[in-house]
């Protein structure tokens, strides 16, 4: 289960917040096989002032509407997953949600079972994953 923190600037649309969210999950689940249901992103404007970035670096033109997608998950993944579903995002945002690919930004951490908890303070590891289900 991933877990996704997208930062936006605190002026975009809930119309293209929502596309954003909606692009990343569909990336998500269509480069690396993530079920439907597992959907957690929190979203985080940020103002003009509060987020400095080289718009320039590494050889990428960036304007002043960077989108930056965190995602925290099971460890596991290859090389190979990771640049298709970082490749997926970037078009998924920018024929979905009208990002220019160039902004968005994407860092990956990755950890194991034992590191989450997933609801009523149980280790993710005690649990049996039951898909739409209320616990």
């Amino acid at each position: 289960m991933p877990f996704i923190r997208t930062a936006l600037p605190e002026d975009t649309s809930p119309d293209q917040s929502q596309a954003i969210v909606q692009g990343i999950h569909d990336a998500l689940v269509g480069s690396i096989g993530m079920p439907p249901d597992e959907l957690f992103n929190l979203v985080s404007p940020y103002k003009p002032g509060h987020f400095f970035f080289d718009r320039g670096f590494n050889g990428v033109s960036r304007s002043d509407r960077l989108v930056v997608v965190e995602i925290t998950m099971r460890r596991g993944r290859s090389d190979a997953m990771k640049r298709a579903l970082y490749s997926q995002i970037a078009g998924n945002l920018s024929s979905k949600a009208g990002v220019a690919p160039g902004d968005v930004f994407i860092f990956m951490h990755e950890n194991d079972y034992s590191d989450w908890s997933v609801g009523n303070g149980r280790f993710a590891m005690d649990l049996v994953q039951q898909r739409g289900a209320q616990g």
